[in-house]
């Protein structure tokens, strides 16, 4: 029988990623430390959204090379949710971090990234123009049976929303041209760093490091990731301790990518956070699929598919992890 089918000798549970707090922030300012020494740089600049993963990543690093080395950025652009914006000011003050403003929505319109996408909508919607509104949302993995099937959501001027079932083409069309909004961030990012002779710090967690949840030389793009090793779950609690305003831990985890409202739930994972780490946590380190599904309040049959679904975006996204390739190993004296 499947070992994984077998009734758990050993308890699972939420408990299970508790984590020291303390002990775990020591281990990765020390990290951070030795990884600025290494790159001979003396602080870090990152990008603030005001979510939890970048306002943590803001208190690391504060503690590991002081206020007056980070330098934070809040980049807004024409679908931004004004609440980003005032969450990240509200971290930058918290923890005394000098920030400034870079809106690179002007860039963005300039290079066309709002008219491509709405190009690719009007295959599906003709009347898609000003003052409508859109987003991306899948399938629940746990009700199509792993399969997540994309679908466009559109909002008209006078409040209507529908929902149209997107092609390869206008799927990837309306993601290629969205990228463009991570890519140009990181962009702003690497010149700021340059100038100060900073690092760029990256804020995944693991859930999305694992899942590929991030644009390749976007916001995946980064000098040292001081919390992918931590499941969201993780995250938050490390949120508290560091002392993140209590109002930005009880913000639900959104992409604020897309002009509709959206969750990460809707967009990519095929449940709330607190449940993908169970069952990521259990995949990672052969719990049996009895105990998460108890632990995570789903069926085995539900579990079953919510690993398929991480197996199949671990996949599909392996060449995000991936450096550039070359033909033949380049050596740095003679072949």
């Amino acid at each position: 029988m499947n070992a994984r089918l077998m009734q758990s000798e050993n308890p699972f549970s939420a408990e299970t990623l508790t984590i020291d707090h303390a002990a775990e922030t020591d281990r990765i300012v020390a990290g951070l430390r030795e990884q600025l020494r290494a790159m001979k740089k003396r602080g870090l600049v990152l990008g603030l959204s005001g979510g939890i993963d970048s306002s943590v990543c803001v208190a690391l690093a504060v503690r590991a090379v002081g206020a007056k080395n980070v330098f934070c950025l809040f980049m807004p652009e024409n679908d931004s949710d004004p609440d980003s914006l005032r969450f990240g000011r509200l971290v930058a003050e918290t923890f005394g971090v000098e920030a400034i403003v870079e809106d690179i929505g002007p860039t963005l319109q300039a290079m066309g990234c709002y008219e491509r996408r709405d190009t690719f909508i009007r295959e599906l919607v003709p009347e898609y123009g000003e003052g409508w509104a859109s987003k991306i949302v899948i399938s629940n993995a746990l009700e199509s049976g792993g399969y997540n099937i994309s679908s466009l959501v559109v909002q008209s001027p006078d409040g209507e929303q529908t929902k149209h079932r997107m092609p390869p083409s206008v799927y990837l069309g309306v993601v290629a041209a969205t990228n463009m909004k991570q890519r140009t961030r990181k962009q702003v990012e690497y010149y700021h760093a340059d100038r100060l002779n900073f690092a760029v710090l990256g804020t995944p967690n693991r859930l999305e490091y694992d899942q590929g949840f991030f644009v390749k030389n976007g916001d995946g793009a980064a000098d040292v990731k001081p919390i992918a090793h931590l499941y969201k779950s993780q995250v938050y609690a490390l949120a508290a301790y560091l002392g993140i305003p209590e109002e930005i831990r009880r913000r639900p985890p959104t992409t604020d990518t897309y002009s509709l409202e959206q969750t990460q739930e809707e967009f990519y994972f095929s449940l709330p956070y607190d449940r993908m780490d169970l069952c990521l946590y259990g995949l990672n380190n052969g719990i049996a699929i009895d105990a998460v599904a108890k632990a995570a309040g789903l069926t085995i049959v539900q579990v079953e598919r919510v690993w398929a679904d991480i197996a199949a975006k671990r996949k599909a996204t392996r060449y995000l992890h991936l450096g550039p390739q070359v033909v033949r190993p380049v050596q740095e004296i003679g072949d």
